[in-house]
């Protein structure tokens, strides 16, 4: 996948043990959507909003 320069995404990846790894591709690392993707990825590592979503996507 290419991005464009006013693009990002976030990289979501499941080891064999569960854990969740998050990387972040940008076509501009100091752009407005690699800031987004990076303060989603940080809040992604919060146990609180990690169980919210588990329980959203539970439902």
């Amino acid at each position: 996948m290419t991005l464009n320069e006013n693009q990002s995404a976030l990289i979501l990846e499941i080891d064999e043990a569960g854990e969740v790894s998050i990387n972040i591709a940008s076509g501009d690392h100091d752009g407005l959507t690699a800031k987004l993707c990076q303060a989603i990825a940080m809040k992604l590592q919060e146990e609180e909003f990690q169980a919210e979503l588990l329980g959203m996507i539970e439902e």
